[in-house]
C-alpha cells in the first residue's frame, strides 16, 4: 500500500472514532431523557403534593393567629419546599451534567441522591424500598455518568415488578478492600439463564416497551457496561427466574477526600 493510501486511511479512521464519540454522547444524553421521562408521572404527582402542602399550611397560617400555629404553618411550607428543591436539583443536575471530569466522590450519597428521585415513583408502583449503607466508600467517578447508570438500573428493576415486590440497595466496601461495591436487587420476573450472556450486548433486550415508549431499545446495559468499564471497574449480574435480579457493581476504592465534610451537593458536583 503507497504511503499516501495509509495516510488516508488514518485520516479517515481518526474522522470516524471522532463520529463515534460524538454519537455516544447523543446516545447517553438520548438515554438520560428517557429515564428522566420513565419518572416524569411519578415526579409530578410528587409535586403537586407539595403544592398542596404549601397551600393548605399558607391558609392555616392566614386564619390562624396563635404564634405556635402559625409556626407549624411555616415549619411544614420549608420543609416542602426544601423537599421539592432536592427533587428540582437533582433533576437538573442529572439531566444537564456532560461533562466528563472525575472526581473522589462518596459512593453511599450518589445512591442516595439517585434515591430522591426515584422513590415517589417506587411508591406509586407499590414497590418497597430497602437500603443497606456500610462505611463510606468512596471512588473517583463521573457523577452524572455513574448517576445514569444507577437510575437506569433502579428503573429496570421497577419495571420487573409489575404487581409490586422490593427493591434493595446496599452500597459497602469489597471484601478485599479494593473496590467499593453497590448492590442492586429486585424481587421481579427474573431473566431466563440463556439470556442472562446477552443483557449487555447492544440492541439486545429481554422486555418491549411499553405504551410511553420506555424499555425495549437494548442500549441502557450496554451503556452501563461502557461507563463502570470506562470507570475500571466492572458490573456483573445474578438472576434467577421467579425470584428476582441482583446487578452488582464494583468501583476502584481511593481514599476519601480532606474536605469531605458528609454533606451532599449535586449541584456542586454537576459543575
Amino acid at each position: 500500500m503507497a504511503p499516501e493510501d495509509l495516510e488516508h486511511l488514518r485520516s479517515e479512521n481518526a474522522q470516524l472514532r471522532e463520529q463515534i464519540g460524538e454519537l455516544q454522547q447523543r446516545l447517553m444524553q438520548a438515554e438520560k431523557l428517557s429515564a428522566v421521562g420513565a419518572l416524569a408521572s411519578s415526579i409530578t404527582h410528587e409535586f403537586n403534593n407539595i403544592l398542596m402542602t404549601v397551600i393548605n399550611y399558607a391558609k392555616m397560617g392566614i386564619r390562624h393567629k396563635q404564634a405556635a400555629i402559625r409556626d407549624k404553618a411555616f415549619d411544614r411550607i420549608l420543609s416542602s419546599g426544601q423537599r421539592a428543591a432536592k427533587i428540582t436539583t437533582g433533576l437538573l443536575s442529572y439531566a444537564r451534567n456532560r461533562s466528563d471530569r472525575k472526581d473522589v466522590l462518596s459512593l453511599k450519597m450518589l445512591v442516595q441522591d439517585v434515591l430522591i428521585l426515584i422513590e415517589k415513583d417506587l411508591q406509586v408502583h407499590r414497590v418497597r424500598l430497602e437500603t443497606r449503607f456500610e462505611g463510606e466508600p468512596f471512588a473517583m467517578v463521573n457523577a452524572g455518568q455513574l448517576q445514569q447508570v444507577l437510575l437506569n438500573l433502579m428503573i429496570n428493576a421497577r419495571q420487573a415488578m409489575d404487581s409490586g415486590g422490593a427493591l434493595s440497595v446496599s452500597v459497602a466496601p469489597g471484601k478485599d478492600s479494593q473496590y467499593g461495591e453497590i448492590a442492586i436487587r429486585d424481587t421481579g420476573c427474573g431473566i431466563p439463564a440463556d439470556k442472562l450472556p446477552h443483557i449487555f450486548e447492544r440492541f439486545y433486550s429481554t422486555k418491549t416497551a411499553d405504551s410511553q415508549g420506555q424499555g425495549g431499545t437494548g442500549l441502557g446495559l450496554a451503556l452501563c457496561k461502557d461507563v463502570i468499564e470506562d470507570h475500571q471497574g466492572r458490573i456483573r449480574v445474578e438472576s434467577v427466574v421467579g425470584t428476582g435480579t441482583t446487578f452488582i457493581l464494583k468501583l476502584p476504592m481511593v481514599a476519601a477526600p480532606a474536605a469531605h465534610n458528609g454533606g451532599s451537593d449535586l449541584a456542586q458536583r454537576a459543575g
